[in-house]
């Protein structure tokens, strides 16, 4: 009989954060402390190059992507730590829905529990 996570936990739903950091440095340190309050999973690091409009003015910026596994309860909690210690002004914190394999999902709930 084939059992399925979301039968077990219903209520789980494992999404992907996305964060945007100046550095590698600050992607680390953001990722070990999510990793060791339990909010995140685990972590990817992505250099990226970002433009946008900030103060009135055309930024161009080599930034870093953290791309986070946690689930959809953590996310107010994980917003807390990571204004608390983000260098931005706005850091960029987006939550995406995500459905992963259930060996994955299962691995997930267990480390932010």
């Amino acid at each position: 009989m084939e059992i399925y996570l979301n039968q077990l936990f219903p209520s789980f739903k494992m999404e992907l954060t996305y964060i945007t950091c100046k550095d590698i440095a600050e992607a680390k340190k953001i990722s070990k402390k999510l990793l060791d309050e339990k909010l995140i999973a685990c972590s990817n690091m992505f250099p990226i190059s970002s433009m946008f409009h900030w103060k009135g003015k055309l930024v161009e910026e080599d930034e870093v992507v953290l791309l986070c596994k946690s689930s959809r309860t953590e996310f107010q909690s994980l917003i807390k730590v990571v204004e608390g210690m983000h260098s931005y002004d706005i850091p960029c914190i987006e939550r995406i829905s995500s459905e992963g394999s259930e060996k994955f999902e299962q691995w997930v709930r267990k480390e932010v529990a």
